[in-house]
């Protein structure tokens, strides 16, 4: 069966009309070659569609079920131009980023916010995930960008672009009521070495567990490692449980949780950078659009 739009629009207007020669008339045709039509579409449907007699026309049951769903179809056709338009330019379609857990209490909340304003009808699709899961996402398409952090490995750089935005300090998150900290506005290592270190495994962030171990060799010490974790929420949380200290980008400290104090360190610390990483042949509208907004911060 194949059914023409021509002959749902006429049968629309005939519907909307009940009369064929005003129908006729805002087709800009004559009559007999819109009744044609009608009766060829009633015949693919294999049932009238139209009650007629010489004073009148009226909606058969078939008629009035089809009805709706042929103006519904119709509208949907007008909107393509309209919808093509906006997919081509960004405005419209779907994103799939993805993004380290320390993003969501720094970078994350205002990048969704002022590109959820500029581009209202774009789907975003989040998903929080670590580095080392980011990559290999990018690199079989299964998101569009990663928030992570670097660096980016030798064998995939060359598939990846990536945009730095933002770099900062290592702190320390430590339990609340630690004598060695009483009345100090900054931690020294130095006396906290004997407090087990609360870590991401180097597999997941390399550079962030090498940062950390950095400090701690920058103050002559070895740390002592009791736990590793994978989410800073359940790094955070193991402090708060006085399982231990940790170093954490500064943002972190934005994680609110009892039991727990931020502290900046007194001790060197080195930058720590996240950054989006998307595939250098993706060619999304809706990429283009978000990594263009990002750049004019």
């Amino acid at each position: 069966m194949n059914i023409e739009l021509r002959q749902l629009r006429y049968f629309v207007t005939v519907a909307e009309e009940m009369h064929f020669g005003r129908a006729a008339q805002r087709l800009h045709m004559t009559q007999p070659p819109l009744s044609q039509s009608i009766q060829s579409l009633e015949a693919l449907l294999g049932m009238p569609l139209f009650r007629r007699t010489s004073r009148s026309v009226a909606l058969t049951p078939a008629g009035a079920a089809l009805l709706p769903e042929a103006q519904r179809i119709l509208q949907q056709i007008a909107g393509l131009p309209d919808m093509v338009r906006r997919a081509a330019s960004g405005t419209s379609g779907r994103l799939s980023l993805a993004f380290v857990s320390t993003a969501d209490y720094s970078v994350l909340p205002p990048f969704l916010r002022e590109f959820r304003e500029a581009y209202p009808d774009v789907e975003i699709d989040l998903r929080e995930a670590t580095t080392d899961v980011q990559l290999d996402d990018l690199v079989q398409g299964r998101i569009d960008v990663g928030l992570l952090i670097p660096p980016l490995p030798d064998k995939i750089k060359l598939q990846l672009d990536y945009l730095p935005v933002l770099s900062e300090p290592l702190i320390l998150a430590a339990p609340k009521g630690l004598s060695a900290l009483r009345g100090k506005p900054k931690a020294a290592l130095q006396t906290l070495a004997e407090q087990p270190l609360i870590i991401f495994p180097r597999r997941i962030a390399p550079s962030l567990h090498d940062a950390i171990l950095a400090c701690y060799h920058e103050a002559g010490l070895t740390p002592r490692i009791g736990q590793e974790a994978i989410q800073m929420q359940t790094i955070i949380g193991l402090v708060s449980a006085g399982m231990g200290i940790a170093l954490v980008p500064q943002s972190v400290s934005n994680l609110k949780r009892p039991g727990v104090d931020y502290r900046p360190l007194a001790n060197k610390t080195p930058l720590v950078e996240t950054g989006l990483a998307w595939r250098r042949d993706n060619a999304s509208p809706v990429l283009r659009a978000f990594l263009e907004l990002l750049r004019k911060k």
